[in-house]
């Protein structure tokens, strides 16, 4: 993995959700594993091979997890980054049909489950960036160039 990029706010969420696994979630469902293999016939016993699948599951999550920290890069707000879109930013803009979109630029590993979050690596963050209010962001996309004005740029969500 290269280096990973996470907002303040995404990394603590990444770390809660590893200790999470690590200290509740995988605790209790070895403990229903073990009930469950003790019973006998592991085979066609439904306890054990559901749980034995979460398991895994989590321990997979766990190991990901894992290795993200070793190469993740958290990034805190700085009062630099005031009037301009960076890393982190909440960003309104808008076309000249009146059309708004409202989202936030984050790391790949933010993005899932969000639909106010897209990636750093996005056509349409990479065009932000650096950019200031009232200017003119120009995005490639499959159907042609498509212009945007920024309305707002802000740090804190409540504010956008």
């Amino acid at each position: 993995m290269n280096r990973k990029l996470l907002t303040a706010e995404g990394y603590q969420r990444l770390q809660d959700e590893l200790n999470d696994l690590v200290r509740k979630d995988r605790p209790e469902i070895t403990k229903i594993v073990s009930w469950a293999a003790s019973l006998g016939d592991r085979s066609e016993n439904a306890d054990y091979i559901y749980n034995k699948r979460k398991l895994r599951e989590i321990d997979r999550r766990i190991r990901y997890l894992t290795k993200l920290f070793e190469v993740a890069y958290k990034v805190e707000y700085s009062p630099e980054q005031d009037g301009k879109a960076y890393f982190g930013a909440w960003v309104e803009l808008e076309n000249d049909d009146g059309e708004i979109i409202k989202f936030r630029i984050v790391g790949d590993e933010e993005i899932y489950g969000r639909k106010d979050y897209i990636s750093l690596q996005s056509p349409i963050a990479k065009a932000c960036l650096g950019k200031s209010v009232d200017d003119e962001v120009k995005v490639q996309t499959p159907n042609g160039n498509r212009v945007w004005f920024i309305n707002n740029i802000s740090y804190n969500s409540s504010k956008i």
